[in-house]
């Protein structure tokens, strides 16, 4: 069971028979301090973030993208591991490596074949993806109903119920290293090769010319301005934006679930497992700091998603400062923008009714 190790269960064995002992075991308050203190902290700043990824692509159209779907499946799994923390829970920390797979393979397929990712890359097949994945993993954690029970030890001072091993835990070896396979290494390996091919495209090899960029390249010659150029540039330095912040998950993902992984492979071998009460707390830690560092790292390394982040705080601050003058005036310009003829106009202030502030196109409407 993945948190056997770290939920300090029994020794294995058949964990159903009652056990009467001296007096409860007790942790430090030390332990109990810095752990309350350090599970706050984390799981407080990663449940806010990740909401907040969940709500900035479902509520801004331009940010609906194949690779944001699975950052927002990626973001529920977190969630999830945040406010179980504590508890018997492996649903969550199983599709946050399907996620982070899901969305290598897609930046693989959208840079080093564009042609097929105009068909394979969509926001749709993209839904179909996490649908199946979450099914999947559903399905795989509800065999550990099957192989967990619960064992009650009663002390002289009450009683204390934990999970533990329905069989002998020797028993449980190749489903552990099954699931070390599935959800670390295959990941982990796949997504090594495919960021090293990326990679050689993005950064090594320089791209095709295209038919248009000729064209460009002939108008130039001619003394028209580049413009198209600049913004072929532009999505280029985009590209390898997001790509290295994909990559940084990733390589986050590996260090801060490698103590963990690492116990329990080292943990099948020996007999008594080691379980140091500080280095169970040191890989219980960063397990939540894995499912709390994501969001933190979109806001430093993507500017699409900083500028997200900013205009969804600051539309939070006037709903909350002044709900009723925010809409009035905002009606009264797209009417006016109506009797101009002015489409573009339109478009954009019915995305200020949607809930996005309109200062610049409110200074042009004053002249």
């Amino acid at each position: 069971m993945e948190n056997e190790t770290l939920g300090f269960g029994p020794p294995p064995g058949n964990s159903s028979i009652n056990q009467t002992l001296g007096k409860m075991p007790q942790h430090s308050l030390e332990l109990q301090v810095v752990t309350i203190l350090l599970v706050l902290l984390i799981c407080g700043v990663g449940i806010a973030g990740n909401i907040m990824v969940v709500l900035v692509v479902l509520r801004t159209k331009h940010m609906v993208t194949p690779t944001n779907c699975y950052l927002v499946s990626l973001a529920v799994a977190d969630l999830i591991v945040l406010l179980a923390a504590g508890l018997p829970n492996i649903s969550g920390i199983n599709i946050s490596a399907c996620s982070i797979t899901a969305f290598t393979v897609e930046r693989y397929i959208a840079i080093c074949h564009s042609i097929k990712a105009q068909l394979l890359c969509t926001v749709a097949r993209a839904k179909r993806i996490i649908a199946c994945v979450w099914l999947f993993t559903s399905l795989y954690c509800l065999m550990w109903f099957f192989l967990v029970d619960t064992a009650q030890a009663t002390f002289s001072d009450g009683a204390q119920v934990s999970c533990g091993y329905k069989v002998s835990r020797n028993l449980y070896l190749p489903i552990y290293f099954l699931d070390f396979a599935i959800f670390y290494v295959i990941p982990l390996g796949l997504a090594t090769v495919l960021y090293g091919l990326i990679a050689r495209i993005l950064f090594m090899s320089p791209l095709p010319a295209t038919p248009q960029d000729l064209g460009r390249l002939s108008s130039t010659h001619q003394g028209k301005p580049p413009s198209s150029s600049q913004g072929n540039k532009g999505a280029l330095s985009s590209r390898k934006q997001v790509t290295k912040m994909l990559a940084v998950v990733v390589i986050l993902f590996a260090l801060l679930w490698m103590p963990y992984r690492t116990l329990v492979v080292v943990n099948s071998f020996l007999d008594p497992p080691y379980l140091n009460i500080w280095f169970l707390l040191f890989c219980r830690m960063c397990i939540y700091l894995n499912s709390a560092i994501n969001p933190i790292i979109y806001n430093l390394m993507s500017q699409k998603f900083r500028a997200a982040f900013k205009k969804l705080w600051k539309c939070e601050q006037k709903r909350t400062e002044n709900p009723t003058q925010y809409h009035v005036p905002m009606y009264y310009s797209v009417m006016k923008d109506y009797s101009h003829d002015s489409s573009d106009r339109d478009i954009t202030e019915q995305e200020d009714l949607n809930g996005f502030p309109a200062i610049e196109k409110k200074s042009k409407l004053c002249r």
